[in-house]
């Protein structure tokens, strides 16, 4: 009877996603045209062109009351809808059926289905990566038309849904922002000198990234480039390079000694081994947006132990492997050093700091001036795994208090009181967000009020939250 009876839960899944542009197909009977990415691809024709002639419609219905701000969403009890206008005329629909639960009935009746409207954090703004690896969709357009503009999507999105992981979504996701690595300032001039010293010497690199640990310290690219480019590493390059370490396959275990130095370095993009004569040089192409138009770059990404630098070369150079070579010997061996000195530094900060104790509050931070995001919530976080040191319910709170704080422009502090022994706070205060989850089961309004003012003291005290 137990097994029988228990509830069924249902977590959000993709119902459908389409990319559409209405000056394609004008003309009555040739609604198909302007279709130009549509998955399931498999659905049926008429249908496809019954979706998105009910997306135009509510887009163009929305800009009746707010021309300049087209629809962002649709709610409805089973679905939810997401409107993104890419480029001029260009949209991207997302359709996502609603996390629910199945209720068993008593007396052989149909089980009652309950959506739960409410519980889902997704959002649009991810899908730069599309123009990270392909540009826009008007220089597709310039280099082949419509038809080369749809393969490009039709490749792209192929691979990026099978990533798309509707049920790890959380605040961070929200976000998108960076997450950086705290280092003393002798170390960062360490990692400054030596990203000036590679790019005078191998003069072709336009702009580095050097990130340690998954988190950024260094970056030449404008904030918005970066915030795509970190999203792309953290949730899908190193991701994969990861595991085969783990397994213990393609990592050195004789590392290469070059002069009196351990050399560990590898390139991640690009040729997996230089000593084979078959290898291929050739990396990722990547967009970024500079003042006037699209940049198109080479992505050399070369890692040592934790550390990862990543190159970008103007993609009119071609790379050879003496190029390569040369870049192994000169980065290998001062990136094997600057991880150890990295690393060292981290765990004598660590040894300061005290040991790791439970603290009684966990909390989220995000700036939305330089994107930096911190989370004491969050044991991992990839595209498809979120794992949380929280209740599910208490995530779902603070997306509900963000929701609240994008409605509004000024500052605001919600206190809310969980069905738990749990309290949850939100400050938003000039272009910073902070949310705090505190254990306290005995605590009143005002003790709690005090308790968030000391957690900004110490974890916070160059950043001014206004009260």
């Amino acid at each position: 009877m137990a097994s029988g009876m228990q509830e069924k839960q249902y977590t959000p899944s993709l119902l459908s996603f389409f990319v559409y542009n209405p000056s394609f197909g004008s003309r009555e009977g040739e609604e198909e045209k302007k279709i130009l990415f549509y998955h399931p691809s498999e659905v049926e024709k008429n249908e496809k062109i019954r979706n998105v002639g009910l997306c135009e419609a509510i887009v163009q219905f929305t800009r009746t009351f707010c021309p300049t701000k087209p629809a962002k969403s649709l709610h409805t009890q089973k679905n939810r809808q997401f409107f993104f206008e890419a480029e001029d005329s260009f949209w991207i629909v997302m359709v996502v059926r609603n996390p629910m639960v199945e209720k068993p009935n008593k007396d052989g009746r149909p089980p009652t289905i309950e959506y739960q409207e409410e519980e889902i954090l997704v959002r649009l703004n991810l899908l730069h990566l599309l123009f990270l690896f392909n540009g826009t969709f008007g220089r597709a357009m310039e280099a082949g038309g419509v038809e080369l503009l749809m393969q490009k999507l039709d490749k792209f999105f192929y691979r990026y849904l099978q990533t798309l992981h509707l049920q790890s979504c959380d605040l961070l996701d929200v976000f998108g922002g960076i997450a950086f690595f705290p280092l003393d300032k002798m170390t960062y001039l360490k990692i400054q000198s030596f990203v000036n010293r590679v790019e005078e010497s191998l003069s072709l690199i336009k702009y580095t990234a050097f990130l340690y640990n998954d988190q950024l310290i260094w970056s030449g690219l404008e904030q918005d480039d970066m915030r795509i480019l970190y999203k792309y590493l953290t949730t899908s390059l190193f991701p994969r390079h990861s595991e085969p370490e783990l397994a213990g396959r393609d990592s050195p275990l004789r590392p290469e000694v070059a002069g009196n130095l351990l050399h560990y370095g590898r390139f991640l993009t690009g040729p997996a081994n230089l000593k084979d004569p078959e290898a291929k040089f050739r990396f990722p192409r990547i967009f970024v947006n500079t003042e006037d138009s699209y940049e198109e770059l080479h992505l050399i990404v070369y890692k040592a132990m934790s550390a990862a630098v990543c190159f970008m070369i103007s993609a009119s150079v071609e790379l050879t492997r003496e190029f390569c070579e040369q870049l192994d010997g000169l980065v290998g061996p001062q990136l094997t050093l600057l991880a150890s000195d990295i690393c060292e530094q981290y765990n004598v900060n660590r040894r300061i700091s005290g040991p790791d104790k439970e603290p009684q509050f966990k909390f989220i931070y995000f700036n939305h001036m330089n994107l930096a995001e911190k989370s004491t919530i969050h044991m991992r976080k990839t595209a498809s795994v979120s794992l949380t040191s929280v209740h599910p319910d208490l995530m779902k709170i603070l997306g509900d208090i963000n929701c609240d704080f994008a409605r509004v422009d000024e500052d605001e502090e919600i206190i809310v009181k969980a069905m738990t022994d749990y309290w949850v706070v939100g400050k938003k205060s000039d272009q910073r967000e902070l949310y705090v989850i505190l254990n306290q089961k005995n605590a009143n309004l005002i003790e709690v009020n005090e308790e968030v003012k000391r957690l900004c003291a110490t974890q916070f005290n160059n950043i001014f939250f206004l009260d």
